[in-house]
């Protein structure tokens, strides 16, 4: 017999990205429109603008990945201030946050584990997470 789990992340290659990180690996997760570099893997969870939200996909890969350090577009600050505020209500105290330029965290995609598609169309929903360790 079969068995579905029952808990935690469901999705099969969200699963084993969380659980083959190592300390320092790097993931996107990013809004409907984030380009992807070539060679990059992609995990598609859209489904249709706004499915799943940026916030949904954030808060359980919180729950079940260390982070010690995000890197989010300076832009979100002006153009986006109610989706950066619920980012920084998701973190801990103990995560690092960095602002670099849209320019610079699209280049930054390049060296990612994977990027993980939302369904978010607010502007400059991204995030890359740098893995912490338990240790």
């Amino acid at each position: 017999m079969k068995h579905m789990k029952k808990h935690g992340i469901l999705n099969s290659d969200v699963a084993k990205l969380a659980a083959d990180l190592g300390h320092t690996d790097r993931v996107c997760i990013g809004d409907l429109g984030l380009p992807v570099p070539v060679g990059v893997p992609k995990i598609d969870l859209a489904l249709k603008r706004g499915l799943p939200s940026f916030q949904d996909v954030l808060g359980m890969y919180l729950e079940h990945v260390v982070i010690e350090k995000v890197i989010l577009a300076e832009e979100i600050k002006t153009a986006n201030p109610d989706q950066l505020a619920a980012i920084l209500t998701q973190l801990d105290d103990t995560v690092a946050v960095e602002y670099v330029s849209h320019e610079e965290l699209k280049a930054l995609n390049k060296s990612v584990k994977a990027v993980i598609r939302t369904g978010e169309d607010t502007p400059y929903s991204n995030i890359i997470l740098q893995s912490g360790v338990t240790i």
